[in-house]
């Protein structure tokens, strides 16, 4: 059965509806909607905007900071995925890339069990993982920690910035000038929590959410069906991606997250401090923790910046509002991690849009 986008969009169009102004809340999906041109497609009183949906984005300068001075630390070799690299912290242009040149051991790894790999080839070095990602990446980082305890690798850490989006949707949804209709919930992590994990959207705010793949098709389904259940008053949660997502979504990777982590306080940029919204390790895996076992310190949570990096992660500006955008700020010499991620708002829109 061919798809007709033409047929979609006129159906779109036809709905009764004012300005609508939907989120979707995964870096994968605002790089594949600013790929294919779905936002230009459109009619005019539909917007979509980028939530807090990349890992690396919402990580705020404060925590970066402690990253850096713990790297420059002797006898500790910091492991983490590629991205994290070029990250800044609250000074411009100071990233783990430059900590490296100033003599930081810096290693780029593929996966959290990779990182233990190199912990068991290196006993004499303290190899320190950053544990970035939701609810789609905390399983794995969990299943490395057991295998360091199983296999007594002792010299492996997790220095966790591991988040969980239902927190984070609510702090958006209580924060002040609030304005969106609608959500195009995350595949991924909807694979881990299913579509019981975004229930409370259509249950406690009245908000419409659709579970979305990723693909053009998919993303232009999930706008109908938004527009759909706001034009029918009918909120609810719509799960697209059934090829994937199971209602209760994946019970045993679950299990595994819930073994090793438990719920904190955490730190989010454009958002502040959230209760239960990032993942500590549990008291009984300790002895894997960085922040513990190195003394971490956290300065300010967040300070004055001329990046608007924050604001656009939280729906209240769009990339090119962003007054550093496409000047002082680029991919070749990004500011902020909007333009660093490849699941970065600004990285999207600068790659795909900008010209």
């Amino acid at each position: 059965m061919s798809f007709d986008a033409a047929a979609l969009l006129d159906a779109i169009r036809a709905f009764p509806l004012g300005e609508v102004r939907l989120m979707e809340v995964c870096g994968t999906h605002t790089m594949a909607i600013a790929k294919s041109g779905i936002r230009s497609m459109l009619p005019d009183n539909i917007k979509l905007l980028s939530g807090p949906g990349c890992p690396v984005c919402v990580t705020p300068g404060a925590v970066i900071d402690a990253v850096l001075e713990l790297s420059m630390r002797p006898g500790i070799t910091v492991a983490t995925y590629g991205d994290m690299v070029r990250v800044p912290g609250s000074t411009p242009g100071d990233n783990l890339a430059r900590r490296r040149a100033l003599g930081a051991k810096v290693e780029v790894v593929y996966s959290p069990v990779d990182a233990v790999k190199l912990a068991a080839a290196r006993p004499g070095e303290e190899i320190v993982f950053l544990g970035v990602g939701f609810e789609t990446t905390a399983p794995g980082t969990a299943a490395a920690v057991l295998t360091a305890q199983e296999q007594g690798v002792k010299n492996f850490s997790l220095f966790s910035m591991l988040k969980t989006v239902e927190p984070a949707l609510r702090a958006l949804i209580a924060s002040e000038g609030f304005n969106v209709q609608g959500f195009l919930c995350p595949g991924h992590v909807a694979t881990i929590i299913g579509e019981e994990g975004f229930s409370f959207l259509p249950r406690d705010y009245a908000l419409p959410a659709v579970i979305s793949g990723f693909e053009p098709e998919d993303i232009l389904l999930s706008v109908y069906a938004l527009a759909k259940q706001l034009a029918e008053r009918k909120p609810r949660v719509q799960n697209e991606y059934r090829r994937a997502v199971a209602p209760n979504g994946n019970p045993l990777a679950r299990a595994v997250m819930e073994k090793c982590f438990a719920p904190r306080r955490d730190l989010w940029r454009g958002l502040g401090a959230i209760e239960g919204s990032g993942l500590g390790l549990r008291e009984e895996f300790s002895v894997f923790d960085a922040e513990k076992r190195f003394g971490v310190e956290y300065g300010a949570e967040e300070k004055p910046s001329a990046c608007r990096c924050g604001e656009v992660i939280t729906g209240r500006l769009t990339s090119a509002e962003c007054p550093l955008f496409g000047k002082r700020c680029t991919p070749e010499d990004p500011v902020g991690p909007c333009m660093v991620s490849s699941e970065g708002a600004c990285a999207a829109y600068y790659k795909y849009q900008s010209c």
